[in-house]
């Protein structure tokens, strides 16, 4: 784990060797709250709306995330990472047991891409959609469309569901894979020192994790996150 002063000066050389892709923002546009699922998702996003002039309010609401030490490592890191950018930062309740009764009953042996996915996103971006309200800014976005291993309609899905009743706040919905970011990010990853989780966050992605890895005959801890996602 790298200290900010060495994230700061990495992320200041890289960036002058990179371009990131031009945003057409979306009409209305007065500001932008940034739904982060955790530093490595986040790391190319970031940097490419500050390069586009965005400066957005970090969000961080996960709580998904099983267990608690495994959520603090997360947050820890996502704290560091916009510290070092000097955006402002919101830390969401991190309420499991309110998460578990309100998405996974009935769904737990869902895969990844499933129906559970689909009610942890709305759970998490509706949240997201009244802090944008409670703010002042007109829109938010989430770093979860980053993921390969994520369905982008899923999350547009969420994101229009969680805006749908909130007044004044839309969801932008930007697939954050192109223009080169998902490369980005996996350099970003190496220059910046980031904790990389080994699962998406649950514990039933957890354990889809670990047998995966087992039945690979793989140690449970051997696969990145881009992989275990």
């Amino acid at each position: 784990m790298r200290t900010a002063s060495e994230l700061s000066l990495r992320l200041k050389i890289t960036i002058m060797s990179y371009s990131p892709p031009r945003l057409t923002l979306p009409e209305g546009f007065t500001g932008l709250l940034l739904h982060a699922c955790c530093a490595p998702c986040s790391s190319a996003i970031l940097e490419c709306l500050i390069d586009n002039g965005v400066r957005p309010v970090v969000f961080y609401c996960n709580p998904n995330i099983f267990p608690l030490e495994e959520y603090l490592t997360r947050r820890e890191e996502s704290m560091r990472q916009v510290n070092v950018l000097g955006l402002r930062y919101i830390d969401g309740d991190y309420d499991h047991e309110r998460w578990l009764s309100e998405v996974s009953p009935g769904l737990e042996n869902e895969p990844e891409r499933g129906r559970r996915c689909l009610e942890c996103f709305k759970f998490r971006l509706s949240r997201a959609a009244v802090v944008a309200r409670d703010n002042g800014l007109s829109h938010f976005t989430t770093t979860l469309a980053s993921s390969r291993w994520k369905s982008i309609e899923q999350i547009d899905i969420a994101g229009k569901y969680a805006a749908r009743n909130i007044e004044n706040v839309d969801y932008w919905a930007v697939n954050w894979r192109k223009g080169g970011l998902s490369e980005r990010r996996v350099q970003l990853l190496k220059e910046g020192g980031f904790y990389n989780q080994q699962y998406c966050g649950c514990e039933f992605s957890r354990q889809a994790a670990i047998e995966r890895c087992r039945k690979n005959d793989l140690r449970a801890n051997s696969r990145p996150c881009d992989d275990a996602k």
